[in-house]
């Protein structure tokens, strides 16, 4: 999940996520979607507008639930860099947080209790800024070489703080993507064209529920 693109490659993919909308749709989108998180959100080593939150975005229009995407993926931030940033980032009135944060510690293998600090932290931020919003929390994975017991200390963090705060657990971002190299590009880690696809449907998945609840 590095790349060293930084916020300036977060910036562009912001203005084409909301761009896509625009063209899809002239009628103005009614629910606005930040989507926070890494390169995986950022959409590293692809055009921006194959990135996941401008293709749900063009998924929402089609569905008739339009939303205006904000991609403020950061690449190569960690949840403790996720948790300086995110007052910044939500300067910006928003109506759903897709918060994707956790892997860039799982590669350093960092502590789970601090990501567990992290993300409780992140959401008080977003709860306290935005009161209105609704969360959901994507789960991440551990690379399996650091052993069972990291890896299954790392997927539960995300369980427990979901349970604890209260806000809604979306499955694996990487669900039928990570470990296929067909569907990743030559780093092993960030989805290709068509992995990207399947992360889109993935976050739609428990996501438009959410979005359809504010249609109503």
């Amino acid at each position: 999940m590095d790349s060293g693109s930084g916020a300036r490659g977060s910036k562009s993919v912001v203005t084409a996520a909301e761009a896509a909308t625009d063209r899809a749709d002239s009628a103005k989108a009614k629910v606005t979607v930040l989507f926070f998180g890494t390169s995986l959100t950022a959409g590293y080593g692809l055009d921006p507008s194959q990135a996941f939150p401008v293709l749900i975005a063009k998924k929402s229009v089609e569905e008739g639930v339009p939303i205006t995407a904000i991609n403020a993926g950061l690449s190569g931030e960690t949840s403790a860099g996720a948790l300086r940033r995110i007052d910044w980032v939500l300067k910006r009135p928003v109506d759903i947080v897709v918060l994707e944060t956790g892997g860039n510690d799982a590669l350093r293998a960092l502590d789970t209790l601090a990501l567990q600090a992290n993300l409780t932290g992140i959401i008080d931020i977003i709860r306290r800024e935005q009161p209105k919003a609704r969360i959901l929390l994507a789960v991440m994975e551990a690379p399996p070489n650091f052993g069972a017991r990291y890896t299954a200390g790392f997927r539960d963090a995300y369980k427990a703080v979901a349970k604890r705060m209260g806000v809604t657990l979306l499955p694996f971002l990487l669900d039928g993507v990570a470990g296929k190299p067909e569907l990743n590009q030559d780093d092993g880690v960030h989805p290709n064209v068509t992995g990207e696809k399947i992360v889109a449907d993935n976050v739609w998945r428990t996501l438009k529920p959410v979005v359809d609840s504010l249609y109503r």
